[in-house]
């Protein structure tokens, strides 16, 4: 299997575009044809309606689009049923052809990290057996307990030729309360791009960037721009566009001047641009990754 780099790299310039759709299925906002055809007495029933309504997004958005993401959250929120759903979107998505990134923000350290990394990317072993768990392209990583947390999700990710992305600066409102602070003059976000851009060096694609990005938002477009100019060599998923304010403008500065180096994230601004009792609920979904490819291609 080629690089991680590589890989994100050859998938969106085959599609012409550098957008992920995020998979956060919600109840309320389904559609009710879905909702009405599995019911809502249990969480196995949620979970079958988020299959189906993924199941469709992800063949309505396979042909326009490189990379998905499914937040995790929202799928273990449905139990053990809604894990199982996470996991056959997760091949599903693959068999179509996409990169995929699970949205876990794990971290933990030594043996546990090392667990969580082997489900997200090569498997678990057991009796000379490796089992399959997330196969996923990559995961989003947490760093608050350091490079020895870290540590396990890139080596188990190098094995697998994955990807890792590192929150950095994140597009939520409360964010600066502890990424603001200043620590030997500059922001300790900051501090972690650093870090993240020396473990990205460690292993390089041929395209010359590294298999460990930074999540960095939308909504803080000054300081993206800064982020990109202290770490150039750096992938970006770039999260908060669309339904959290961000728009094409505001994540130009985190395009190379190739075009390359970023993954912009649209959840809500392309699951849900519906009404739930529109019976073209699907055409809308479309309509809208359209629009969305159409407003990013130019950056890319």
């Amino acid at each position: 299997m080629d690089h991680f780099a590589d890989r994100l790299v050859a998938v969106i310039r085959a599609k012409g575009n550098p957008l992920c759709v995020g998979l956060d299925p919600r109840w309320e906002s389904l559609p009710m044809e879905i909702r009405r055809r599995h019911g809502d007495d249990s969480l196995s029933a949620m979970a079958a309606s988020y299959e189906e309504f993924c199941d469709r997004v992800l063949e309505i958005v396979a042909p326009l689009v490189p990379v998905v993401k499914p937040q995790s959250a929202f799928f273990e929120a449905c139990g053990p049923d809604g894990m199982a759903v996470m996991q056959r979107l997760l091949r599903k998505a693959r068999g179509l052809g996409l990169l995929t990134i699970l949205d876990a923000k794990r971290n933990d350290i030594a043996s546990t990290a090392a667990a969580y990394a082997d489900a997200a990317f090569g498997g678990v072993s057991m009796a000379g057996r490796v089992h399959p768990v997330w196969e996923a392209d990559a995961l989003t990583v947490n760093p608050y307990l350091g490079r020895d947390a870290v540590e396990p999700f890139l080596q188990s990710a190098r094995r697998a030729q994955a990807g890792v992305f590192v929150l950095v600066r994140t597009s939520n409102p409360g964010a600066g309360l502890f990424q603001d602070l200043v620590a030997d003059g500059r922001p300790v976000y900051c501090h972690v791009a650093e870090a993240v851009a020396a473990w990205a060096r460690e292993n390089v694609g041929r395209c010359g960037l590294g298999d460990v990005g930074a999540v960095v938002g939308a909504t803080y477009p000054a300081e993206l721009a800064a982020l990109r100019k202290l770490t150039p060599d750096v992938i970006f998923l770039v999260p908060g566009y669309g339904a959290q304010g961000g728009a094409a403008a505001d994540v130009a500065p985190a395009f190379r001047p190739d075009g390359l180096g970023v993954v912009v994230n649209s959840s809500r601004g392309v699951l849900f641009p519906f009404k739930t009792d529109d019976p073209a609920w699907e055409q809308r979904v479309e309509e809208a990754t359209r629009a969305t490819v159409a407003a990013l291609a130019p950056l890319s």
